[in-house]
């Protein structure tokens, strides 16, 4: 399954692609040679860049499920103005990564803000501050959780689709980012983180932690 934000880059790409083939080999034409295999290798690049496989989500109760696939490179307490005293879990994705963030527990919407801001690389603490996001809080109870989408080096294009009031289900695709980025989840301090540094995590099926009862 292809995301369907990828239709504006693949569509073109391919079009590009079989003209300067059939143009460049039906001619002779060796910039559009070259201009095959280029437009060829950026669509192949493409077709994985925009993979969208759909997963079965783990089911329990309180469990938080990954929002993205990538690598696990920070586990931090904070303090946050949405949350309160809080953990935080980032994953970095790079451009190999499935780019499909889900939510990582059932709840109602209360906020979505989006926020402009740097392009720092996305492996940098830094860029959960300082980078363009799209910033997503959500109700579940008493408990707030946090989800921000943040734009990496690359990356140039947030897409968020939730809608304040909405219920949203874990393991339930609410948006996409654009060429390597950055997911953090906020959680309350309380809650039983079961990643580390290091560990890579599948979106919408990675158990990473458990909410507080």
């Amino acid at each position: 399954m292809l995301a369907p934000e990828g239709r504006k880059i693949l569509i073109p790409l391919m079009i590009l692609t079989f003209i300067c083939g059939i143009a460049g080999y039906g001619y002779e034409i060796e910039a559009l040679k070259v201009s095959y295999y280029v437009f060829g290798i950026l669509f192949i690049f493409s077709l994985n860049f925009f993979r969208d496989p759909q997963r079965s989500t783990p089911e329990g109760e309180n469990l938080l499920i990954s929002p993205a696939d990538g690598k696990v490179v920070l586990i931090d307490e904070i303090e946050d103005d949405a949350v309160g005293s809080a953990k935080q879990i980032s994953i970095f994705l790079n451009v190999f990564n499935v780019h499909s963030n889900k939510m990582p527990v059932d709840g109602v919407v209360d906020s979505m803000e989006y926020k402009k801001g740097k392009f720092k690389a996305a492996f940098d603490h830094s860029a959960s501050d300082v980078n363009e996001q799209a910033i997503v809080v959500l109700s579940r109870g008493n408990i707030k959780i946090k989800i921000k989408q943040i734009a990496g080096l690359i990356a140039r294009r947030i897409h968020c689709y939730v809608k304040v009031g909405s219920e949203v289900k874990p393991g339930q695709r609410f948006g996409f980012i654009m060429f390597g980025s950055r997911t953090d989840l906020i959680v309350p301090f309380s809650s039983v983180v079961n990643v580390k540094v290091g560990d890579k995590v599948t979106g919408g099926r990675t158990i990473v932690g458990k909410l507080p009862v």
